[in-house]
């Protein structure tokens, strides 16, 4: 039957099907041919229980965050504070590109808007600061992670869904590997720049400085508003993302004034087929997870992957392992829903804590949006800011 799954599963995947029919007829076909009589509104019924946890209604709020400051100026006035007091050093502008990405994550919570939102103001700016094109499109793609680590994260989110762990400790948990992933970044743009000689910036005067704080301000009260506000308690990560709503639509569009009603009207429709689209995914995976689990498949494969008795340096390897390798042909998200209700009771078991394995599975969904050929922060790239496979951001 395992044999069964996985090459049902391949076969679905290769044929080119959408990937939530590919958890969810694999679903149905095992179900049917192992389990005739089982009755399939029990399938039905976790699909909907799947998405009728509260805290999932935060990920429509903050994507519709992050949708409307992409459209509008925030991301930009961002990019320019960063650039201000980072650009005139060496590797300043790919400094400024990682540090945009850190605090824009502290937004969206997805890798895929801040490749956007931050890859279109600096890609053509990296460019004539003397960067070579590949360069700078391996720097936007892969900076980009840094979102997915620091709160508010989708994919945490995602993962605490499936293992009934504390959204608000993951996203504390997330903010020292975030800040450390940025200044990894920041010491390989620095010594990458000096052994290629990019050439210098001007520096930026102090009063350049204190103008584009100013307008900066309101964007960079955003995460602090966010984290300060569920780190104190003062609400919950679902009532953060609320509140991250109603201060974007404040900000774009009765202070800065760069959208409109009509807009508003977009980026909502925008949001609506996103979030349908993670929620269908959501929905047959966690279909899907309780059949494994009903057909106890991480007692059967778990042994035969990592022995009897686990070490928790071991567990953690073999799952770092499984997501590069499974998230090269789907979207993480979806090796998440598959991988997560497999190792999650190994690593307890093995004492490793689900605060802890939260933090290595995002950053691994992280490297799996970069990791080709399927590589989802690649293809957004393309389309979004170069424009080379169709103009589907138009």
């Amino acid at each position: 039957m395992i044999a069964f799954m996985g090459i049902a599963l391949a076969v679905i995947l290769v044929l080119g099907f959408p990937l939530f029919m590919m958890l969810g007829f694999t679903s149905l076909l095992t179900s049917a041919i192992f389990f005739p009589n089982l009755n399939i509104t029990i399938m039905m019924q976790q699909m909907i229980n799947g998405i009728s946890t509260f805290v999932l209604s935060a990920i429509p709020m903050f994507i519709f965050a992050a949708d409307i400051m992409t459209m509008g100026h925030t991301a930009n006035r961002l990019v320019d504070f960063v650039k201000v007091f980072l650009g005139h050093i060496y590797g300043g502008l790919g400094i400024s590109l990682a540090g945009a990405c850190t605090i824009f994550g502290a937004i969206s919570g997805s890798t895929q808007a801040t490749v956007v939102a931050i890859g279109k103001p600096m890609r053509q700016s990296l460019i004539d600061a003397g960067y070579k094109r590949t360069d700078v499109n391996a720097l936007i793609i892969s900076a980009a992670n840094i979102a997915t680590l620091i709160p508010p994260s989708i994919g945490m989110i995602v993962y605490c869904v499936l293992t009934n762990t504390s959204v608000a400790e993951l996203f504390m948990a997330g903010v020292a590997p975030g800040l450390l992933t940025f200044l990894m970044f920041s010491a390989y743009n620095y010594f990458h720049s000096r052994r290629t000689g990019v050439p210098l910036r001007e520096r930026a005067s102090w009063k350049e400085r204190l103008i584009c704080t100013k307008r900066s301000l309101l964007a960079l009260g955003f995460p602090a508003l966010i984290i300060g506000g569920i780190y104190t308690g003062t609400f919950s990560p679902t009532e953060a993302a609320a509140i991250s709503v109603l201060y974007a639509i404040i900000c774009e569009m009765f202070i800065y004034k760069t959208i409109t009603y009509k807009d508003i009207y977009r980026v909502a429709l925008s949001t609506a087929i996103v979030t349908s689209a993670l929620f269908v995914l959501i929905a047959v995976g966690q279909a899907f997870s309780w059949l494994i689990t009903f057909v106890r498949l991480p007692q059967e494969l778990t042994p035969l992957v990592l022995g009897v008795n686990p070490s928790a340096i071991k567990v953690l390897l073999v799952v770092s392992l499984f997501f590069f390798i499974s998230c090269m042909f789907v979207d993480p998200t979806v090796a998440c829903l598959v991988l997560v209700p497999i190792f999650f009771p190994v690593a307890v078991r093995a004492g490793i804590d689900p605060i802890q394995l939260g933090i290595v599975i995002t950053l691994q969904c992280g490297i799996g949006g970069v990791t080709p050929p399927f590589g989802c922060n690649i293809f957004t790239s393309m389309c979004c800011i170069q424009r080379k496979l169709f103009r589907c951001c138009t």
